[in-house]
């Protein structure tokens, strides 16, 4: 039986990566988001987070023994070489942790399924995709759902978009685009488009693979 499609999806902050993962999932398509496998390899009791206490200090961890985030990235920001130990601490278990994510999709019968990461280039992740869909908005949009959306200020929201890929690199990366600058009703519209050419290909991998 031949393995159903990974769509890995990505884009910058404030693209809106979650409405369109939620979009394809109003359509039957399920998804596994690497920022939520990211908490969940920092929760209590996990070995990440005794490493990530242990280099940077107690000041990481709140009153509840939890991460501290905020104090987290005011540490790594503008650290390079600090946020390059706290990736190779992390990075390499949020993999094993998406790897066992992705197989239970795999599982589940649907023809695909979507891995969405805002690191998805960054990180490597890309190699456990078949196609690649970047949710694309201008940076000016990024800025105003960002400081409306986390409490940040215009300079810090440009800061964290500065720090990640370029959108240039990013689209010429894609093998899909949304533009998710419009209404709820274009996003639908879009995600529609893109479920039914995303079918359409796996069915014909599938009818490639088990021909003679």
């Amino acid at each position: 039986m031949t393995p159903p499609l990974t769509i890995g999806v990505t884009g910058g902050i404030g693209a809106g990566k979650s409405a369109v993962a939620n979009a394809f999932a109003a359509l039957g398509i399920p998804w596994v988001d690497a920022d939520h496998v990211a908490r969940e390899i920092v929760e209590p009791g996990e070995p990440a987070l005794a490493e990530i206490a242990e280099h940077f200090g107690p000041e990481v961890l709140d009153a509840e023994g939890r991460l501290d985030r905020r104090a987290l990235r005011a540490i790594v920001f503008d650290a390079p070489d600090e946020r390059a130990w706290l990736e190779s601490v992390t990075h390499p278990r949020i993999r094993e942790r998406l790897l066992t994510h992705l197989e239970r999709l795999r599982a589940g019968g649907a023809p695909y399924h979507l891995l969405v990461s805002p690191l998805l280039f960054e990180s490597g992740q890309a190699r456990l995709a078949d196609r690649c869909l970047v949710v694309d908005v201008p940076e000016t949009v990024q800025v105003a759902r960002t400081t409306a959306r986390d409490d940040v200020d215009e300079a810090q929201a440009r800061a964290v978009i500065a720090a990640q890929m370029p959108r240039a690199e990013r689209l010429a990366r894609a093998d899909d685009v949304i533009d998710n600058q419009g209404d709820h009703e274009a996003l639908a519209r879009r995600v529609a488009e893109l479920d039914a050419r995303y079918r359409a290909l796996a069915a014909s991998v599938s009818t490639d693979q088990g021909s003679p």
